[in-house]
Parts: C-alpha cells; structure tokens; sequence
C-alpha cells in the first residue's frame, strides 16, 4: 500500500502541533534538484523542507521525484510556487506537498484565491486528479481527507499586501502568512536595509506577526541564519526558515538547527547575507 498521504498527513500535523504549542518550527529551504539532496534534508532535525520553484533551480520537471524522495525520508515539503496561480498551487499539491507558500499575495481577493485552490469543492475549485491514486490498494484519499490537510501560507511581502494585512489575514480557511523580509523591505521603499540596521523594517515584519497571531493563524519568516530564526521565535514568529541547501549537507543542516535551538554556536553556512 501506498503511505504517501499519510506521510503528508503526519507532517501537517507535527507543524499544527508545534504552533500550537507555542514552539517555534525550524525549516530549511531547498533549492537543488536532486533526489540525494532532497533526501538528506528531509531526514535531518529540521521540522520542515520547503522546496522552492520560485527563486530555486528547480522545476516543476524535477518536483514530482523530490517529493517522493521527500515522503520516502519522513518529511513531505512544503512548496513555494512560482506564482499565485491556482494551477500551480494545485500540481504542487498534486505531487505530495505538504501545503503551498504563495508570493506576492497583495489582497484578501488573492488570498481567497489562493485558498480555494488547496480545496476540492464545495469548498473551493481545486480539480480531482489525484497522481498516486493508482499505486494505493484502498484508492486516493478522499476530498476532505486532501482538504484537511493541505497547508495553504501566503507570503507578504509588497506594500500593498501590507496596507490590505488584516483583510488577507482574517481570510477563511487560510493556514497562515510566510513573510519575505527581503521584497517587503525593497516594495516599502526601504532598499536592502534590514531588520538589524534599521527599526522600520523590523516594525514592518512585527506588524505581520502581530495581525497574525491576533488572527490566530501562523506567521513564518524567511530568516539569513539560525540567530535570526532563534530571535524571531521570540519575537512570536510560528515558524522560520534558518537555512538554504545550498552549501549545507546533511551535518551543516543537523548544526544549524541546534544553533537556532539554543545549542553550540558555529559558523554554519546558511546562504546569502543577512536580511
């Protein structure tokens, strides 16, 4: 028998379990297309992969294999999509995500949007097609199993996203917000500066955080390093990204995520400059 599902079903719920309980998920970002990649970082300590194909290397060509190599390792992914398009939203669903990340989200329309695509109806317009369906003794799982647990995050990350924040956070059926602290302090007219150097973007990222947890939805942050996601956490962030595959094998990844924890420091290479 086919476990994919369940293997999607049981990451969706050690995520909502640790929101929840008010602990900080530690993700790592994936950007390589390879499956001895792919599988190393789904088994390490890191509470979440997400894959991305809006900025990654990889394609939607190479997704179907990563998940599956993913699921195989204990760990179905989260995908950011290269778009806010629902056909995308739905493939990456299709290919065993664990939920999608949407960019660009600048209003409550283009959240709903969002949403209704990670739902079968009558609760939304994803279309039924499932693609593992045909290796399961018992079939795919049905639409309401599907809907419940696919994770649908949108990211804010323009001006507009944050003049409409509390429409698009208070939108039905919408599992949380993913900040990019990059685009949301470029689109605000505030360069490269970021949340160290500058109180106005940290203010910035606050007030997502803040709307969400008043929402009571989860808030996540696309962080530079381990020092970064362990500061947010504390700040109230649900769920940080603190290191990329790039650069990180199996070890750098398993020390990046007891560095965000509070464990030994040490230079750990995680990706681009801070944010």
């Amino acid at each position: 028998m086919d476990h994919s599902h369940g293997t999607v079903a049981r990451t969706v719920a050690r995520l909502r379990d640790t929101w929840a309980g008010g602990d900080g998920a530690y993700g790592i970002w994936s950007s390589i297309p390879d499956a001895s990649v792919a599988e190393l970082v789904a088994a390490s300590e890191a509470d979440y992969v997400c894959i991305d194909l809006q900025h990654g290397v990889t394609t939607f060509s190479e997704l179907p294999v990563l998940a599956q190599v993913m699921r195989g390792a204990g760990r179905a992914p989260i995908v950011r999509v290269p778009w806010k398009d629902g056909a995308e939203i739905m493939r990456a669903l299709d290919c065993g995500a664990a939920g999608v990340v949407v960019p660009m989200v600048s209003t409550a329309e283009e959240a709903a949007s969002a949403v209704a695509a990670c739902r079968f109806p009558p609760h939304g317009v994803r279309s039924w097609g499932p693609m593992f369906g045909y290796v399961r003794s018992d079939g795919a799982p049905s639409p309401a199993e599907q809907d419940s647990t696919a994770l649908c995050l949108v990211m804010i990350e323009t001006a507009e996203g944050v003049a409409n924040l509390d429409a698009i956070v208070a939108t039905p059926g919408l599992d949380g917000v993913y900040i990019g602290p990059n685009d949301l302090a470029l689109a605000c007219g505030l360069g490269r500066r970021t949340y160290r150097d500058s109180e106005e973007v940290a203010a910035l990222i606050q007030r997502v955080v803040d709307a969400c947890r008043q929402r009571g939805i989860a808030v996540g942050l696309h962080c530079s390093d381990p020092a970064m996601g362990e500061d947010w956490v504390e700040r109230g962030v649900s769920m940080v990204t603190i290191a990329q595959d790039t650069g990180l094998l199996q070890q750098a990844v398993g020390a990046a995520v007891r560095a965000a924890r509070g464990g030994e420091a040490g230079a750990v290479p995680t990706g681009p400059a801070p944010y």
